[in-house]
């Protein structure tokens, strides 16, 4: 039975929330596999709108049992007023699920966090200053607390002064900052631990078991491809891996068990943060993607950087992750241009080249070459199938679905729950 991974094909923020919510009422489990609250999903249900940052889109899906993998960096304050805020709106969170083994997000990787990014300067990295990347530091140096451990008061004590032994030296000597307490962080540590324990499981257990039961298991990544630490633009990525691989080493669930692999790809391509981007458009019709598609980030609040879809880096996504299908959404948001600029391949010193450059200086330096297509002026989010969208707008999908190399199955035609066109089933 079908183990589907479903992901960003760009640099986040393509609308994978909206993706994992339509597949909600077919699937058993939803796993965030990776990231933290750096990520962030809409989910429109009804005249309801849903801003998620931690919590897997499936919460929302009374029949689902969301699940937060080993993958994931977990801040528990974050969860707990995420948790509340949906409780408050009537949704039942018990079902939740929390791998024992996720690391957990301390004070002190949040001001780790910020002192560093602010020292970097013009060098920053874009960072949200919310203890990600710090904590996944910590997990590879293998000074990590996980949320395990804030049932070991003995053991979560001797993790914390083993990471601050270092930490203080370099916050006191390099930043000039106060050193940060250990029996302070401790103790608010533990002061979470009640709370989360109905939630805490083996989910690596509880997954394979689901799966041997043919129960459908939807893994569901945060940020997005070009965001991965190995395959994404480095140094401008998020520190886990978004990418698909990343849904095995984060849940626990070996690669043959997955059976589909869905990338999601917005109709024009947006990011967040620093870092190249050449498409990126600071006209008038940049103005424009950013004002109706809403382009804001869900978690950090800032503008979204616009730009024409970008072909090359859908193939790239395509290769690495190994898609099976995409779920093209926002193609709403291009309706009333008389021409569509697509990407489809990029200059680099006076030579055409289609796939993207490995070397970090040469995609600094790529010109986006571009493909004009005709665009539509009709009003597409009623559509309820393909063949109800204008012929130049059938023609934009069809175009994309090429160039990127993995079938388009369905459409987001509107920001609300039912407006997809699903051209083939996920499951």
């Amino acid at each position: 039975m079908p183990a589907l991974v479903l992901l960003g094909a760009q640099w986040g923020d393509e609308g994978k929330g909206k993706a994992t919510d339509l597949l909600g009422g077919s699937v058993d489990y939803v796993v965030r596999y990776q990231g933290g609250n750096n990520a962030g999903h809409t989910v429109v249900v009804g005249d309801q709108k849903y801003a998620l940052h931690l919590l897997p889109s499936g919460i929302l899906t009374p029949e689902c049992t969301p699940v937060i993998g080993n993958g994931v960096v977990v801040d528990p304050s974050v969860l707990f007023s995420e948790l509340n805020g949906l409780n408050e709106r009537g949704v039942d969170t018990s079902k939740l699920l929390i791998s024992g083994n996720a690391h957990i997000i301390t004070p002190y990787n949040v001001t780790v966090d910020k002192v560093t990014e602010r020292f970097l300067g013009k060098r920053k990295i874009g960072t949200t200053g919310r203890g990600i990347g710090p904590t996944y530091a910590d997990k590879i140096n293998r000074v990590g607390i996980r949320v395990q451990d804030l049932y070991d008061e003995s053991i979560l004590t001797q993790k914390v002064e083993a990471s601050l032994d270092i930490k203080n030296q370099m916050l006191t000597k390099l930043y000039n900052r106060r050193a940060i307490a250990i029996e302070q962080v401790v103790e608010e540590l533990l002061s979470y631990a009640d709370r989360l324990k109905p939630y805490v499981a083996d989910t690596v257990l509880v997954l394979n078991q689901a799966l041997d039961q043919d129960k459908v298991v939807l893994f569901e990544g945060g940020q997005g491809t070009l965001l991965d630490i190995d395959h994404g633009t480095y140094p401008f990525v998020t520190s886990s891996n978004p990418t698909a691989g990343g849904a095995c080493t984060g849940s626990g669930v070996g690669p043959t068990k997955i059976s589909r692999v869905i990338g999601i790809l917005k109709a024009y391509t947006t990011r967040v943060g620093s870092g190249p981007f050449p498409t990126e458009l600071f006209d008038a019709d940049g103005d424009a993607l950013r004002r109706i598609g809403g382009e804001r980030g869900v978690t950090t609040g800032r503008d979204r950087r616009c730009g024409w879809f970008d072909a090359v880096i859908a193939r790239y996504a395509t290769r690495v992750n190994g898609l099976t299908d995409f779920f093209l959404t926002k193609l709403d948001v291009l309706t009333g241009w008389e021409q569509i600029p697509v990407c489809v391949a990029y200059e680099i010193d006076g030579k055409r080249v289609e796939e993207l450059p490995y070397s970090q200086t040469d995609f600094h330096h790529a010109k986006p070459i571009y493909e004009n297509l005709p665009g539509w002026s009709e009003d597409i989010t009623k559509a309820k199938t393909f063949a109800d969208l204008p012929k130049n707008a059938q023609a934009y999908v069809k175009a994309l679905e090429e160039m990127s190399g993995a079938p388009i199955s369905a459409i987001g035609v509107g920001p609300g729950r039912t407006e997809t066109i699903e051209i083939n089933s996920f499951i």
